[in-house]
C-alpha cells in the first residue's frame, strides 16, 4: 500500500513509520506545520508542535530512507482547533483540543489530502489497536499498554476514517519498548521526552492565553445558595471540578475545600460547592460518532478524560445523535464538564463518542425520556 506517515518529530511517529516500512509499504513522511509563526508554539519538548520538531521529523525520515515533506495546515488548525478551543471556553464549556485535532486535522485535512494524492492509508504513532471483524469492517480497541492508550482521543474519527488508518504501535507493551526500538534503528529521537500540555499555548499558561484572546470579563464566584464568596477576571478560565486558583474570600462554613460546579458565561458567574456535589449520576451528549451504535439500552463503560478511569453505565442512543449514559450506582464519577468527550467502551472496544452537553447530579430526579438540551435541574 501507499502509506502517508505523519511524522510529528517524536519517537512514537518515527517508530510507527519504521514499522510501516518494514511491513513492505511504500511510505512517504509528512510533517504538519500548524503555525506560520515560530514564536506562537513553544520551544523545547513540552508540546507536540515545538519549532524543533520539523527538524527531528526530517532526520527520522532520512534514517528511514523515505521521502519527506512539510504540509502547511496552519490555516485549518487555527480555524478549527484553536477557534473551537476559544469558542467553547467562552461558552462555559471545557473542550479537548487533542480530540479536535484528531477530528479536523489528522483524520480530516491530512487524510483527505492523502487520499486525493493517491495514498491508501495514513500511519500515525498513536497507541491504539485496530481489529478487522468477520464482515471486513474494522474496530478500534484500546492499546496493549493501558498507560499509553490513546483510543479516547481517537474515538471521534468514525468508521470511514478508521478504514484508512494505521496504528503500528497498538500492540507495544510499553513506551520503553518503543524507545529501545528507536535506539536500535539509530533514530535520534529515542530519548526525546514525551510531549504534553496544549501545543498552541506557548508558555503553558492556559488561563493567560484565554485572557489574552477573550479579554477581561470580571464577575462573581458564588456558592449554591447564591452568596458571593469571591471574584474572578473571566469565567471562561474555570472548569467544572477545578479546586486550585479560586482565590475565595470566604471559606466554606464547614471549612472543607470548594470546587467549581458550573460556569455561567452569560451572567459571568462561577458556582462553587462541595466535592460531593460534583458526583454525576447521568451524562447526556450530542453529535455522537459511532463505530457500533447500541440498540436499546446497553451495559458498558464510559470514559470522560483521556487518562481517566472508565466507569460502568447504561447507555442508549437516539437517531438525532444524542446519547444518554446513566452511571452505575456504585461508580464514583465527578467533575464532568460540558464540552468534554464521553467515549463508550465495550471491554477494550470503542463503540462511539459524543460531546457532553449536560450532566445530572447524583440524587437528582431522573428525566422520563432522553433529552439533549439544557435542563434547570442539572449542571449546565
Amino acid at each position: 500500500m501507499r502509506v502517508l506517515a505523519a511524522l510529528s518529530g517524536g519517537v512514537d511517529s518515527a517508530v510507527a513509520a519504521a514499522r510501516a516500512v518494514d511491513a513492505g509499504h511504500d511510505v512517504v513522511g509528512v510533517h504538519m506545520a500548524l503555525s506560520r509563526s515560530r514564536d506562537q508554539f513553544r520551544t523545547g519538548s513540552r508540546g507536540c508542535c515545538s519549532i524543533e520538531d520539523a527538524g527531528d521529523a526530517r532526520r527520522a525520515a532520512d534514517v528511514l530512507g523515505i521521502p519527506y515533506y512539510v504540509w502547511d495546515l496552519s490555516e485549518q488548525f487555527e480555524e478549527t482547533v484553536v477557534a473551537d478551543f476559544l469558542t467553547e471556553y467562552a461558552a462555559g464549556r471545557t473542550p479537548n483540543p487533542c480530540v479536535r485535532c484528531n477530528e479536523h486535522i489528522k483524520f480530516a485535512a491530512l487524510l483527505d489530502k492523502a487520499v486525493a494524492l493517491g495514498f491508501d492509508a495514513v500511519c500515525t504513532g498513536h497507541y491504539a489497536r485496530i481489529e478487522t471483524l468477520p464482515d471486513g469492517s474494522r474496530a478500534l480497541h484500546r492499546a496493549a499498554d493501558p498507560a499509553k492508550d490513546q483510543s479516547y482521543v481517537l474515538a471521534v474519527m468514525g468508521p470511514e476514517r478508521l478504514a484508512r488508518a494505521m496504528f503500528p504501535l497498538g500492540d507495544v507493551s510499553s513506551k520503553d519498548v518503543t524507545r529501545a526500538e528507536a535506539a536500535a534503528r539509530g533514530l535520534s529521537v529515542s530519548t526525546k521526552p514525551d510531549s504534553y500540555d496544549i501545543c498552541f499555548v506557548a508558555d503553558g499558561d492556559t488561563q493567560g492565553f484565554l485572557r489574552e484572546r477573550l479579554g477581561s470579563q470580571p464577575g462573581p464566584v458564588v456558592d449554591t445558595a447564591g452568596e458571593v464568596v469571591g471574584t474572578h477576571d473571566g469565567a471562561y478560565a474555570y472548569t467544572v471540578g477545578q479546586r486550585r486558583g479560586l482565590a475565595l474570600g470566604r471559606p466554606a462554613p464547614d471549612g472543607r475545600p470548594r470546587y467549581v460546579l458550573s460556569v455561567e458565561p452569560v451572567r459571568r458567574t462561577v458556582v462553587v460547592g462541595s466535592a460531593e456535589e460534583l458526583r454525576v449520576g447521568a451524562i447526556v451528549g450530542d453529535e455522537a460518532v459511532w463505530f457500533d451504535a447500541p440498540v436499546g439500552e446497553v451495559a458498558c463503560h464510559v470514559q470522560v478524560r483521556a487518562h481517566g478511569a472508565p466507569v460502568g453505565a447504561r447507555v442508549r442512543a437516539s437517531a438525532d445523535g444524542a446519547v444518554e449514559a446513566v452511571i452505575d450506582d456504585d461508580a464514583d464519577l465527578r467533575g464532568v464538564a460540558p464540552g468534554q468527550s464521553v467515549v463508550v467502551y465495550d471491554g477494550s472496544r470503542v463503540l462511539g463518542q459524543a460531546t457532553v452537553t449536560w450532566t445530572r447530579p447524583v440524587g437528582a430526579a431522573q428525566p422520563a425520556a432522553m433529552a439533549c438540551g439544557p435542563r434547570t435541574d442539572v449542571h449546565p
